[in-house]
């Protein structure tokens, strides 16, 4: 039986990319190499169809295509979350039965856009998790840049502690140093189970976050490998080495964090480094210019130069 999330998951869980074609079409020779050099970069998991996964721009059979061959291809060697948010309850527990019948660790789920107040944030919550069933371990996705919507950390504790099978948190709330510590501070108790916490933001507060109490990242920045080193080290309390190993990637994690071209930025560095075939986002989707090119390249010599320096 494939290993499923729990409340002491860590490590990198990376969000993968969706591969495409030129042509639109997705792409799964691409996918197995993605797949691939994920694995040889040493991460503990997996997650597709997030947010940066351009889940919504799939039909529900490319999905399902996509779900199977990562999960095919990863062979249960990592744990692999899916992505199933949706407005829909049905959908969502069908895609996310199929996903763990195929061999899912557990789903991601975000709250509606714009629900509000707090009260029905924590019903919805009650109702995928009555919808889904008691053996689908849940990570809830804490991103309201995106979703509009605010989870306070007494609401956070309440969704856990009410639905034991909420195991994970994905934070990434920003200003959200201060929360993660409360949240952290506040679990682990016979009232308040533990639970996995997890940071996204490409990755940008990680040495921070780690500081504070995450057990890892949950992010796609397109040198996973920094995440995996900086995650070691900081669980190792080397905590000097891992801010010098996140320095010399700053620049390229701040790079890939802007709005609007973020993903388009990860996915020409993942194309770059021979990961997948195209760099295409799906339509609606930002192109890069002539300059954004040159930035980029410019900004990998100096990753390279000062990788060379730390040794």
């Amino acid at each position: 039986m494939t290993a499923r999330i729990h409340r002491n998951s860590s490590g990198v869980f990376v969000i993968a990319a969706t591969p495409f074609a030129e042509d639109g079409a997705l792409d799964l020779e691409s996918t197995d190499r993605m797949v691939d050099f994920y694995l040889q970069t040493g991460v503990s998991g997996m997650t597709i169809l997030g947010i940066m996964g351009e889940a919504p721009k799939l039909s529900g059979e490319e999905s399902r295509r996509f779900i199977r061959r990562v999960l095919d291809r990863v062979g249960g060697r990592v744990p692999v979350v899916v992505g199933v948010s949706g407005a829909g309850l049905d959908p969502m527990r069908a895609l996310a039965h199929e996903a763990m019948a195929a061999g899912a660790a557990g789903v991601m789920v975000a709250p509606m856009a714009g629900l509000a107040p707090e009260d029905r944030v924590e019903g919805y919550f009650a109702q995928v998790c009555a919808a889904l069933g008691p053996d689908v371990p849940v990570c809830l996705q804490d991103y309201p840049q995106t979703t509009g919507v605010r989870i306070s950390v007494d609401s956070i504790l309440r969704i856990t502690r009410d639905n034991p099978q909420v195991v994970m948190l994905k934070h990434e709330d920003w200003p959200g140093l201060n929360k993660l510590s409360r949240v952290r501070a506040e679990t682990g108790t016979p009232s308040q189970p533990r639970l996995s916490i997890l940071t996204g933001n490409s990755a940008l507060f990680l040495p921070q976050e780690m500081q504070r109490g995450a057990d890892g990242a949950m992010t796609g920045f397109a040198y996973p490998e920094m995440m995996v080193e900086v995650v070691r080290l900081s669980l190792a309390g080397e905590h000097d080495r891992a801010e010098d190993i996140f320095d010399a990637y700053l620049p390229l994690v701040r790079y890939e964090q802007q709005l609007g071209i973020g993903l388009a930025i990860r996915k020409e560095t993942l194309r770059r480094r021979g990961v997948i075939a195209s760099a295409r986002v799906r339509a609606p989707g930002p192109v890069l210019s002539r300059a954004d090119h040159d930035e980029l390249t410019r900004l990998v010599r100096r990753l390279e130069k000062r990788l060379a320096e730390l040794g």
